[in-house]
């Protein structure tokens, strides 16, 4: 990964991209410590650290919502907005014609889901603010309600223009690359906090040190799952058009292990974290105490149901990134066959019976990756340094950017070979 940024970075016009895309980012962590006027700093923090469900928040904005600045909603209004739309494109008929537009159906789709990043964050700024309850302003005035929410939901907007101008003239997606920074902005004060935990005799060494090797240990295998596919051959037929010959050659299709990416963990941590979300608001109440006995973050239900969340979800959002049948009719299409399997539907029987097997695979991978940390906080006492989710986007956003990396310097050096 290091030699081919250093390769990218002798190169004039990719090192512009990488000089771009470092500016931006750094403008984002800029915007992370800019104060929203009219509240109570010292208050939010503390019910940052109080809510579990705010706890979550805070890693995805890099730790601007515990300081409630201008970027406190981060990038999760925006994801939301993108599930959404996913799933919407899958249900209704208009929405997935207009995504098989090409460029002007994607540019339609990605207009939508921009305006919906900008309500469900309004909604989110709403939300947080009035939930947190009159403390957390400094003067309880609608104008002073309406700064702090017109500010957050700016914010958003501003962070999703952040991302898409990465996306179109840096290097790497935006999106994923706002995230990546988020998470890692928070690595060194956790492992400052550590080592003073250490330091003062509340936690044994031993535990940093199975902290860290916990950690390499769900990297690597993380790298390899990320990598890993399945790769089914496919032949095309010679054909003749004139008096040129084409096709005849053999390539094969690339099925990742993997297909859902983090998706999965995103769309489960978030049902499980909305009851969590809705006791925490309610401390004194009965469903708080039957909520923190029977199904905490921890217990073994919350274990079991989340590990159960993340399989079904996983074959859901596989069927919707690889689809079998759409993939059998382009290769039919193509005068393409897959050796042994005729063409048509035994061939996209094929490819979901290889799809289903593979996904089982990934599904329990995510399950139990997700299960570690739970495991660790159980078995140590000690919260772990990174959820699931976070190292999977960490690593998964790592290896995409230094794909495209590798792939500008590949398309660098076809353009010098055949000017």
């Amino acid at each position: 990964m290091f030699k081919t940024f250093m390769n990218a970075w002798k190169l004039p016009d990719i090192r512009n991209k990488i000089l771009f895309t470092l500016i931006m980012l750094l403008v984002y962590r800029i915007g992370a410590y800019v104060p929203v006027p009219g509240t109570n700093v010292e208050y939010i923090s503390q019910q940052v650290q109080n809510m579990q469900i705010l706890g979550f928040l805070n890693l995805f904005s890099g730790g601007a919502l515990s300081n409630l600045t201008i970027f406190a909603l981060g990038i999760v209004p925006y994801v939301n907005a993108s599930i959404i739309m996913n799933l919407l494109t899958v249900a209704i008929p208009s929405l997935e014609r207009m995504a098989k537009e090409g460029d002007d159906g994607r540019k339609k789709i990605a207009s939508i889901t921009r305006y919906l990043g900008v309500v469900l964050g309004l909604i989110q700024a709403i939300g947080i603010i009035f939930g947190l309850g009159p403390q957390a302003v400094q003067d309880a005035s609608w104008f002073n309600y309406l700064t702090i929410i017109v500010c957050l939901t700016s914010g958003t907007a501003l962070i999703m223009w952040i991302g898409e101008r990465i996306t179109e003239k840096g290097i790497g997606n935006g999106i994923s690359l706002i995230i990546f920074i988020s998470i890692i902005s928070r690595f060194p004060s956790l492992v400052t906090s550590m080592f003073g935990n250490v330091g003062s005799g509340s936690m044994n060494f031993w535990v940093l040190v199975l902290a860290g090797l916990a950690a390499l240990g769900i990297v690597v295998g993380i790298t390899f799952v990320d990598l890993g596919e399945r790769r089914i051959p496919v032949q095309y037929a010679k054909r003749v058009v004139g008096r040129k010959m084409y096709g005849g050659q053999s390539t094969h299709i690339p099925m990742k292990v993997n297909q859902s990416g983090v998706m999965p963990l995103i769309f489960a941590i978030t049902i499980m974290q909305f009851p969590a979300m809705i006791a925490q608001f309610f401390p004194q109440s009965d469903f708080y105490l039957i909520y923190q006995q029977y199904l905490g973050n921890g217990t073994p239900a919350y274990v079991a149901v989340y590990a159960l969340l993340i399989l079904f979800f996983t074959y859901f959002y596989s069927q919707i990134a690889f689809n079998p049948i759409d993939v059998s009719k382009n290769i039919q299409q193509n005068g393409g066959f897959i050796p042994g399997i005729r063409p048509g539907k035994p061939t996209s029987d094929y490819l979901a019976k290889i799809l289903a097997r593979i996904t089982f695979f990934g599904a329990v991978f995510l399950a139990a990756l997700a299960a570690v940390p739970t495991a660790f906080t159980s078995f140590t006492g000690v919260s772990a340094i990174f959820g699931a989710t976070s190292l999977l986007i960490m690593v998964s956003v790592a290896l995409e950017t230094t794909r495209q990396l590798e792939s500008q310097l590949m398309m660098r050096h076809y353009k010098g070979f055949l000017g």
